[in-house]
């Protein structure tokens, strides 16, 4: 089951809350519904990989838990904040993996249990701000919006 309730607007939040699921495809679809094109892809793979991270690993796919998503836009910022119900875990200050600046992070195959901790650093190079509350079920994710300087006018 998936409750909405409020469209982000101004500084109102919207909240998603679904059960334990990898089924993520409706859930995104809503969380990016007001994102522009050009940064869906690069947002859709984050917010995937922050998604599975709440069920899988911190409701260990438990049907009864859930997951719940809150998310705006706050002055030229999308914000979403995840939470869990799980035991959390304390997330490592850097990244394990080495990830390739110059690689489009869409571009990544799916995780694989393998690869401890490469989608941390997946989510360090797709969001501006990422950060977990002290218990580490909570995690609050940032994009900045592109923001394109003016050319000065030369007289």
């Amino acid at each position: 089951m998936i409750t909405i309730s409020l469209r982000p607007t101004g500084r109102n939040w919207g909240t998603i809350s679904f059960a334990s699921t990898l089924y993520l495809c409706p859930i995104l679809d809503l969380l990016l519904a007001e994102i522009p094109v050009k940064l869906q892809a690069e947002l859709r793979l984050g917010l995937q990989e922050a998604l599975v991270n709440a069920a899988k690993h911190g409701n260990n796919l438990d049907p009864s838990k859930t997951v719940v998503v809150r998310f705006s836009l706050i002055d030229k910022q999308y914000w979403w904040v995840i939470s869990d119900q799980g035991h959390g875990f304390t997330p490592s200050s850097t990244c394990d993996v080495d990830v390739d600046p110059d690689i489009d992070p869409t571009e990544y195959l799916p995780p694989d249990e393998s690869e401890n901790g490469r989608g941390m650093c997946i989510l360090h190079q797709i969001f501006d701000h990422v950060q977990w509350n002290r218990k580490g079920t909570e995690l609050r994710l940032c994009k900045h919006l592109e923001n394109r300087p003016k050319l000065a006018l030369l007289r």
